[in-house]
């Protein structure tokens, strides 16, 4: 096993990108100009636009299952799986209530936060089975039902034929709940289980009150945001568009104004973490759910995730070097802080008279004063 993709070692990480004549985080409170740091005018990327081409990279490149993305709602896609490992499944058939499609367009336009209801086909017949989605500690609490049903009334008026029918379905899904609490040891359970279906719950984390509240996961690893070496100098450029978008104005016009924010040219430096300690509490007291694949998976998709997030608005980018700095500690609590480690790596600009325009304006120098107990490795 390559040290820097031990997951019971602590891992600490400097990040190198580059922007060439691209915009490569917009502020959509800012027109969508380039993030700067308005003191210094040095350039910032988030934690969650790095965060996002990893998911984008691992769910694309390797097909590996994410949980935050826009292809299905978090509730019906944390409701499959913990139905699928038999863990706070609340279900009920009930076909005898849904009779007609209008009924269930309406639970599916008013009371989808709290019940999803799905038809099958079987031997010519749909049959209708009913999900709690919602926090299930309000089904089994106190007036659970009536408590459901006052919350869907703020929302929404319910229609006399529908409450019989909406409180027979909440019924037999009270009963379906079987007792069941939401207690400490479920809560780990839902965390564990998440984790080892998704793989940036199980690296960054989450907040799961997606229906069944089990809590925030921490996950081992954390980004920092990415700032820029130098100051940068973001242009709003204006274009033009022979596509015209009404047809009143192509009668006046031939073609159409826009903008375009980019940067010349940006190097940022971002700052990263693993803790093996974050990754034990993934699933508490048993095997780390974190292995080799996971963490070889994060570098690669580090080094070549801007190969598979080409955009014209984001110009080039591209990673410039990953330094990981791995502690030889079996018990995983390091052999140095991480800021001494980051100052290690020196960045320079090599004419700071002039304005920089190129990965070679700048020196990257390794300063050869590794402290004892720490492994580097340098990639691409």
């Amino acid at each position: 096993m390559d040290k820097h993709c031990d997951p019971k070692k602590r891992h600490d990480f400097v990040y190198l990108f580059e922007v060439i004549n691209g915009n490569p985080n917009g502020d959509p409170d800012a027109g969508n100009m380039p993030r700067v740091d308005p003191q210094t005018f040095n350039g910032i990327v988030t934690d969650v636009c790095i965060k996002r081409k990893i998911r984008n990279y691992v769910s694309l490149v390797h097909q590996v299952p994410v949980y935050i993305q826009s292809e299905m709602a978090l509730n019906t896609l944390a409701r499959d799986v913990l139905r699928k490992k038999n863990v706070m499944a609340v279900e009920a058939d009930v076909t005898e209530y849904i009779r007609d499609e209008e009924l269930l367009s309406w639970m599916q336009d008013n009371v989808s936060d709290y019940v999803e209801v799905v038809s099958k086909e079987e031997n010519g017949k749909t049959n209708y089975t009913a999900y709690f989605v919602g926090d299930i500690s309000i089904l089994t609490g106190r007036n659970g039902i009536n408590n459901v049903i006052a919350d869907v009334k703020e929302q929404t008026e319910i229609p006399d034929w529908i409450q019989p029918n909406l409180s027979k379905i909440l019924e037999k899904l009270q009963s379906a709940t079987k007792g069941q609490k939401l207690t400490a040891e479920v809560r780990s359970k839902i965390k564990t289980t998440m984790a080892s279906e998704f793989y940036d719950i199980r690296m960054f984390g989450a907040v799961l009150t997606m229906g069944t509240n089990a809590g925030q996961v921490l996950g081992p690893v954390q980004i920092t945001f990415a700032r820029s070496v130098s100051p940068v100098f973001p242009m709003n450029l204006t274009i033009t568009r022979t596509a015209i978008t009404r047809e009143s104005d192509r009668l006046r016009k031939q073609t159409e104004m826009g903008q375009k924010p980019i940067i010349p040219y940006g190097l940022y430096v971002a700052h990263g973490f693993y803790n093996p300690k974050l990754a034990e509490k993934l699933n508490p007291g048993s095997e780390l759910l974190v292995k080799e694949d996971d963490l070889k998976l994060l570098w690669e998709a580090l080094c070549n995730m801007f190969e598979y997030d080409r955009s014209a608005s984001r110009g080039e980018m591209a990673c410039r070097g990953l330094y990981i700095f791995t502690h030889e500690d079996e018990k995983g609590y390091g052999k140095a802080p991480a800021h001494k480690l980051f100052e290690l790596v020196k960045i320079t600009e090599r004419d700071p008279g002039r304005p920089q325009r190129s990965f070679d304006d700048y020196t990257v120098m390794l300063e050869d004063k590794m402290p004892p107990g720490i492994t580097l490795t340098r990639l691409p």
